[in-house]
């Protein structure tokens, strides 16, 4: 299928952006990579009048860290992460980036396209919720910063308001003696995720001080396992406390039968993934 007509803008900045989204506001949608928005338009599952392209306006496409916080640009392309030496301390995030789709959506699709377009079977959703992320949201207005955790609101729905435009990504700065993993599992290459599991943990004086636990394509939104999370904090590294945060990361999963499999399935595998996920994340805070 074809999508609907629709009028073709290139913001220069974002001012012109902002400008643009203040005219059209619900009418219009932001391009970045496309990589969702353009299929979903030619399926007419979105049509908007007005498309915005934000490619060309400069600054949202930088990786920095500085006090205490990494700051990734909305315009930053999955590939760009896999790449990234500064990503390469945060684990998480660096496990996640080859595993998103295939590698043609990589080298186009952007990270903040990709939170925005707020899929559950997304991958970098997860992550954030593990790394207690959060965006900034702009507008001609000036800015707000929202926790992942209240950004995503349900499957494809998002706080961003019509007016705003995705500009960011805050990660809490990498600490001392910190890992993390991401595991997925897919029929093939490319597929959307029948389970992923995001984690991070910071061991802090012999236990675990800080954990996180992201979960994608277990529910109507990527799923925040906090039960299992704030079971760990405190407690021994090690199998019987990662047995539990598995044993309650299942019982948080939302999963429904589908050609994926069935929902004791999937709950399995959350359990299992969560418990690998975690004891590659302590090999990587030890060898920090």
């Amino acid at each position: 299928m074809l999508p609907s007509r629709f009028e073709y803008h290139r913001a220069g900045s974002l001012d012109e952006a902002f400008a643009l989204l203040d005219q059209y506001g619900e009418d219009a949608k932001v391009l970045a990579g496309g990589q969702s928005l353009i299929p979903m338009m030619k399926l007419r599952f979105a049509n908007p009048e007005h498309l915005i392209d934000v490619n060309h306006v400069a600054g949202l496409d930088g990786i920095e860290e500085g006090d205490g916080t990494l700051r990734i640009g909305a315009l930053v392309r999955h590939n760009q992460l896999a790449a990234s030496d500064v990503i390469a301390r945060y684990p998480t995030i660096a496990s996640a980036a080859p595993q998103i789709a295939d590698p043609l959506v990589r080298n186009l699709g952007t990270i903040g396209g990709s939170l925005s377009h707020a899929d559950p079977a997304g991958d970098l959703g997860s992550v954030m919720l593990a790394l207690g992320a959060s965006v900034v949201l702009s507008s001609s207005s000036g800015e707000r910063e929202v926790p992942v955790s209240e950004f995503l609101v349900d499957t494809f729905t998002t706080s961003i308001q019509p007016n705003e435009l995705l500009t960011q990504v805050r990660v809490p700065g990498a600490a001392a003696r910190s890992g993390g993993a991401y595991l997925k599992m897919e029929r093939k290459v490319g597929d959307w995720a029948t389970v992923g599991v995001a984690v991070a943990l910071t061991l802090s004086n012999g236990s675990i001080g800080r954990a996180g636990i992201g979960l994608t394509g277990v529910g109507l939104k990527n799923l925040e396992a906090a039960d299992a999370a704030s079971s760990l904090a405190g407690a021994a590294p090690g199998g019987d406390a990662f047995a539990e945060a598995g044993r309650l990361a299942a019982a948080a999963a939302e999963p429904v039968d589908d050609v994926r499999g069935p929902v004791a399935y999937k709950r399995h595998i959350v359990d299992v993934y969560v418990r690998r996920g975690l004891a590659r994340a302590l090999d990587l805070a030890n060898a920090g």
